[in-house]
């Protein structure tokens, strides 16, 4: 009977102790994990009066500010900077570039409208839209004109089109001059309208842009006139020679459309 009652109360204590343990293992988890991790609720509810804030030229990273102002380079207001933690999460947020068909990779890098609205390239400029894109810089006068009349054309053939069924995109090869104050100026020149959108952001986004569209150039004067078409919903995508005739232009365009590229229009230049 004794060793009955022994035996009882060796149990009972090595149950108590092993739920002692369990409870202490999971209570010291839950407060490594609280101690880690970036609450966002935490952050609004308890914001840090220490920390400074820090404001950036979205255009010239290197401009920075402890106020809110405008960058001396480019004029641009400058941008409030997220919290590291926060950034941080942002950045393996990110979507993976996309495979778009053709061997077409589009980095979703994020990019400035000629209205200053930051975009997604990829979410928000091409899935699942037909594209025309072309590369300009404000202060080129030799195909950059030439460049922007012939989407001004396309604006005016395609009516209505335009901004539902295609969508236009200029995209700067010179980003560092080409604000979006610039760009919307100079889009005013040739009355681009609704779903005609120009392109511009911060030097290392954008050359990544420029890299995987193959427009890259050591020298802003040397791209060329190509231009580029695509289908994203169909993965269709095709070069063809920005300067051709429009007629030429609209058909490559009504062909990717529909979800075919003829063999003429998928060389780098279609001579007009």
């Amino acid at each position: 009977m004794n060793t009955q009652s022994s035996l009882l109360k060796l149990f009972g204590l090595t149950l108590m102790m092993l739920v002692a343990i369990q409870g202490g293992a999971q209570s010291k988890s839950e407060s490594s994990a609280a101690a880690t991790c970036c609450s966002h609720d935490a952050h609004a509810e308890k914001p840090s009066k220490s920390a400074p804030k820090a404001y950036v030229c979205p255009m010239h990273p290197e401009v920075k500010s402890s106020k809110p102002g405008k960058c001396a380079k480019c004029k641009m207001d400058l941008r409030k900077v997220k919290a590291e933690c926060c950034a941080a999460e942002a950045n393996t947020n990110q979507p993976a570039p996309a495979r778009t068909g053709n061997n077409m990779v589009i980095p979703d890098v994020e990019v400035l409208d000629q209205d200053g609205n930051a975009l997604h390239f990829y979410t928000d400029l091409i899935k699942d839209k037909t594209v025309a894109i072309n590369f300009i810089f404000t202060n080129c006068t030799t195909i950059c004109p030439p460049l922007a009349a012939t989407f001004a054309r396309l604006q005016r053939e395609m009516g209505d089109k335009v901004g539902r069924d295609l969508h236009l995109i200029s995209i700067s090869v010179d980003p560092l001059t080409d604000t979006p104050e610039r760009l919307k100026a100079w889009g005013a020149k040739f009355k681009a309208g609704p779903g005609w959108t120009f392109v511009t952001g911060e030097k290392q986004e954008m050359d990544k842009l420029l890299n995987a569209l193959g427009a890259a150039v050591s020298k802003r004067e040397d791209h060329t006139p190509a231009m580029i078409i695509g289908n994203d919903s169909k993965g269709v995508w095709t070069r063809t020679y920005g300067l051709a005739k429009i007629s030429q232009i609209t058909g490559v365009i009504q062909n990717v459309m529909a979800g075919k590229v003829e063999e003429s229009s998928a060389v780098e230049e279609v001579k007009p």
